[in-house]
């Protein structure tokens, strides 16, 4: 047994070395440039589009969330544990100049979190039910014409979310019986029976959860994040000559920190950048597909905001409150995990960090598993009908208890091999089907962007000239 679990781990480490991060830069690369570096030339309109229409009513177009509850929604699966445990590892094994190339890789990946939305919407169809159902099995399918691939993705990310379940509800009963000293049973019931509640609701009540639950969550971590890095303002412009001096040039050892060169600052922060915004995972696409939206590429923009959010946003504050505070000089590698707990500590005390973080880690978490059990569920509904979908949303919430007492381990080894599974198929259809992309984004930007950029100077005009 040990022998195959030595298999596996090798295996995986050589999946999700040089060939996933090629794949999935080199696709955000090709799109980028497809799409004429759009991200870039059209960033204040596309802020304007989504930041700016937050607390606009929706339009009256035909789906079952508004935009920005499906990017809630799709948010809430990827801002969880990975901002706070996933930068302060980066950091630990790559150097400050780590978050320089997690920075580069996040722009560059926008073209893909936004190619796939605008393929989730356009390709998207009606259920049995009467709902809006999308993502890349649909496009794989109904795009290309590749039924048996869009098939395995299907069961792939089935199975992926299956795995996934159990080892976020393993983390958080073990996170929380560490902290407050509750039994993992009683959390794996308490979560089992809260999720439960959420998703027997279907994606309207998940869509409605997400969209105040997600702000207040990721509004108190940047709360308290900012007291820290104030407290600590002197050190900011040092932080930022860190980040850009060291992205080109090694950074020595210092106290725990064993010092890192530039290849392991380019390895650790495209990893988390690529990481940390699921850009051209797949997942994105089913959530959105249910917005109620008259254009793909308006909400291929909210994946875009996604981006802005999760990385951009959320990972550089932890970031900036690490490398402030200094306790990344301070802690071994092993223990990157607590970097941000012991950073708090030094401005609230570490009862109250400690306490802080394991309450953030734990709702965290419980948006991430109500939102992938929707993304499991679609899979369900996509091989095998409507009925047997709700047969997996028992599967999925049995599991959540299965997971928090430590049962089928032997699953969690796979992870990493299905996440491969899922996100190669997708990644290649996003670039099968770069010319779908191309004219949706031409089509938005040539007959609405400029029609209203045109409408508003001739209205300007008119005020002139009265």
């Amino acid at each position: 047994m040990d022998h195959i679990m030595d298999l596996i781990g090798k295996i995986t480490g050589f999946i999700w070395g040089l060939p996933m991060m090629l794949l999935l830069l080199g696709g955000g690369l090709f799109l980028t440039v497809r799409l004429g570096f759009f991200q870039f030339r059209y960033f204040p309109h596309i802020l304007k589009q989504t930041f700016g229409k937050i607390f606009s009513k929706p339009d009256s177009s035909e789906g079952s969330l508004t935009p920005f509850q499906a990017a809630t929604s799709a948010l809430a699966s990827t801002v969880g544990a990975a901002n706070i445990i996933g930068v302060p590892v980066a950091i630990a094994f790559g150097g400050p100049g780590a978050i320089f190339w997690m920075w580069v890789v996040s722009l560059i990946g926008m073209a893909a979190k936004y190619s796939e939305v605008v393929l989730g919407v356009k390709y998207r169809q009606k259920n049995e039910y009467g709902e809006w159902v999308g993502g890349p099995m649909y496009y794989i399918d109904k795009g290309l014409g590749w039924k048996p691939v869009a098939s395995f993705f299907a069961f792939a990310l089935m199975m992926q979310i299956a795995a996934s379940t159990m080892v976020q509800s393993n983390s958080l009963a073990t996170t929380v019986e560490g902290a407050f000293n509750v039994h993992p049973a009683v959390t794996g019931i308490v979560v089992m029976l809260f999720i439960g509640i959420i998703v027997y609701g279907g994606i309207s009540r998940i869509g409605k959860v997400a969209e105040k639950f997600v702000p207040i969550m990721v509004g108190i971590y940047i709360t308290g994040s900012i007291i820290v890095v104030f407290s600590n303002a002197s050190a900011i412009p040092s932080v930022f000559l860190l980040i850009f001096e060291h992205a080109f040039t090694p950074v020595s050892a210092a106290g725990g920190f064993a010092g890192a060169g530039v290849a392991a600052a380019i390895r650790w922060g495209l990893a988390r950048g690529v990481y940390s915004n699921e850009s051209g995972m797949g997942t994105a696409p089913i959530a959105h597909a249910t917005a109620k939206i008259d254009h793909p590429a308006k909400q291929g923009f909210w994946g875009v905001f996604e981006v802005v959010v999760d990385t951009l946003i959320i990972c550089t504050m932890t970031a900036i409150v690490i490398l402030s505070t200094g306790v990344w000089k301070d802690t071994a590698p092993e223990q990157a995990s607590t970097m941000v707990t012991e950073a708090w500590g030094q401005v609230f005390g570490n009862e109250i960090a400690g306490s802080f973080m394991t309450i953030s880690l734990f709702f965290f978490v419980l948006s991430t598993v109500v939102v992938i059990i929707y993304y499991g569920e679609k899979q369900a509904e996509y091989l095998f009908g409507t009925m047997f979908s709700k047969v997996m949303r028992f599967v999925y919430v049995a599991a959540i208890f299965i997971g928090a007492i430590g049962g089928l381990k032997l699953v969690w080894q796979f992870l990493d091999i299905l996440l491969a599974f899922v996100i190669i198929p997708n990644v290649l259809a996003l670039l099968f089907l770069n010319k779908e992309v191309k004219a949706v984004t031409n089509d938005y930007f040539q007959n609405i962007y400029k029609k209203k950029d045109s409408s508003s100077s001739s209205d300007s005009f008119t005020k002139k000239a009265q």
